[in-house]
């Protein structure tokens, strides 16, 4: 489908969610649909139960936090022949708190939800979002009455990110120890963590502890353009006849 040919499926998502939706982009033939979270039950009952689109199964289901989103602290990575820089300007996640984040790009909101829907009737699949209003309590409605199986997504991103869903059956954590403390897929939550874990053998029992790692910053990973893949193209393109 070319850039100026109208996506069948998005045109029947505007006819169908109407004021519902905040936003709908299409980005490498792929659908997101925005809704508000007070919108989110509906959107998706509509979704499944809609003839004309027929999303029957929800396949996957997380939380995102945008905190840092857009923002660096490696603004620059010069090179010298001892190196890398390895000045940073401290304003990375984790070294500042959500309401005093950089102006520059900021999100409006910090946590949002997002689930891929698949139509198996109409072959379809479509993204769908909603950002949580309170960013220190964020909530947003369980989708477990219409797609059960998102209750052990939800616990997970619940786990990891803090997120509640309102209405869910079993809301309790999934993947971290009994009496974690925190959400450890929150960009402000310390890579080396916040206790370590170790065998008393005079206690005779497992033990927690501070960590006794010092806080470091590390070195990003930089993804370069390579040239010699465009340098391939030219030469493949003039490799071929005329008129090819």
């Amino acid at each position: 489908m070319s850039e100026n040919t109208p996506n069948p499926l998005a045109q029947r998502l505007s006819a169908r969610l109407g004021a519902s939706l905040v936003a709908l982009t299409e980005r490498r033939g792929e659908l997101t649909l925005e809704v508000l979270p007070e919108n989110w039950l509906a959107v998706a009952k509509m979704m499944r139960d809609d003839a004309d689109l027929s999303f029957e199964q929800l396949i996957d289901l997380a939380g995102v936090d945008y905190l840092g989103y857009g923002q660096t602290e490696w603004d620059t990575t010069d090179v010298s022949n001892q190196g890398f820089s390895r000045g940073v300007e401290g304003e990375g996640p984790g070294r500042f708190r959500w309401s005093d984040r950089p102006k520059a790009g900021k999100q409006e909101r910090r946590y949002a939800v997002v689930v891929h829907l698949r139509s198996i009737a109409h072959n379809g699949l479509v993204r769908l979002r909603a950002y949580c209003t309170d960013d220190a309590l964020p909530l947003i409605p369980s989708l477990t009455g219409v797609y059960p199986v998102a209750n052990w997504f939800e616990r997970e991103a619940f786990d990891l990110y803090g997120i509640v869903f309102e209405g869910h059956p079993d809301l309790r954590r999934i993947l971290t120890d009994y009496g974690f403390v925190g959400h450890p897929f929150r960009k402000d939550f310390p890579l080396i963590g916040n206790v370590e874990v170790r065998y008393d053998a005079q206690a005779e029992r497992v033990i927690y502890e501070p960590v006794s790692i010092d806080p470091r910053v590390l070195v990003p990973r930089v993804i370069r353009d390579d040239s010699r893949y465009d340098q391939a193209k030219a030469e493949a393109a003039a490799a071929q006849p005329a008129g090819k």
